[in-house]
């Protein structure tokens, strides 16, 4: 009898316990994931677009996707779209958002600078016109897209007030000091300048927003074009619209692990 009770009372005092571990354990946070921003958010250059995007190009392959089905999220929705600038995140994108969103992310800017006609002009022309096309590109970066940024960044928080907003920029496009065919080494160079100062802007941007800036620069060292290992398109006459975009392990090597890490 007695050894009865003893049994009891411990299934009793273990039955107890575990309740007290299950209600003492904090409740997994919805997430409610929002993606906005230009081609490099939609995943131009990964390839299995979805039909549904349309000229928008967003793909199975792109950075919030793959995050999506890895992490599970309660919702998730990319407006992310091929060509965007900073107003079209203002106009056709952050109505996406809402007070219920607790995790966004977003790539733009390239286009406000004209990034696809400086990269056509650079290919086109010699090296003077490259330079002078990139210069031309950077003092429109220095005296308008920080404001852009501010508007859009504005946008963002208006719309989604609780959200944890991570901002990604762009990898620089070559690697230099290595043999490779096509621009000169100064147009490269010069090039690689103009997206740094794009990028530069971009985190102070963030930073002033409070908001997380997610710099992939550093994950595509040794993978830019010209490098044996690339995870960019260069120039691609067949299909002009991949060019200078991630390819697949553009996205899944290197922007989906920095997006992943910033938005823990």
């Amino acid at each position: 009898m007695l050894r009865t009770r003893v049994a009891a009372l411990s299934a009793g005092l273990a039955a107890a316990f575990t309740a007290t571990l299950v209600l003492a354990a904090p409740a997994q946070a919805a997430v409610h994931y929002v993606a906005l921003g230009d081609s490099y958010s939609s995943g131009v250059g990964a390839g299995s677009y979805t039909a549904e995007s349309g000229d928008c190009k967003r793909t199975l392959l792109a950075y919030p996707q793959l995050w999506a089905n890895a992490h599970a999220p309660s919702s998730y929705r990319s407006v992310a779209c091929s060509g965007a600038e900073t107003s079209d995140v203002i106009n056709t994108q952050v109505s996406a958002l809402s007070s219920q969103t607790t995790l966004v992310s977003i790539t733009v800017g390239g286009n406000d600078v004209g990034f696809s006609s400086v990269m056509t002009t650079c290919v086109l022309y010699g090296t003077a016109t490259c330079v002078a096309a990139v210069d031309a590109a950077e003092e429109k970066a220095r005296n308008e897209l920080p404001g852009k940024l501010d508007a859009t960044y504005d946008a963002v928080r208006a719309h989604a007030p609780s959200a944890h907003v991570v901002v990604l920029d762009y990898p620089v496009f070559y690697e230099l000091d290595t043999y490779c065919v096509g621009l000169s080494d100064e147009s490269r160079a010069k090039i690689n300048e103009g997206i740094n100062l794009v990028d530069d802007i971009t985190a102070k941007a963030a930073a002033e927003h409070g908001f997380t800036f997610a710099d992939v620069r550093p994950i595509f060292v040794g993978h830019e074009i010209c490098s044996g290992d690339k995870w960019l398109h260069a120039t691609n006459w067949a299909n002009i619209e991949v060019s200078y975009h991630p390819n697949t392990d553009g996205q899944t090597l290197g922007y989906y692990p920095v997006f992943s890490r910033s938005a823990a």
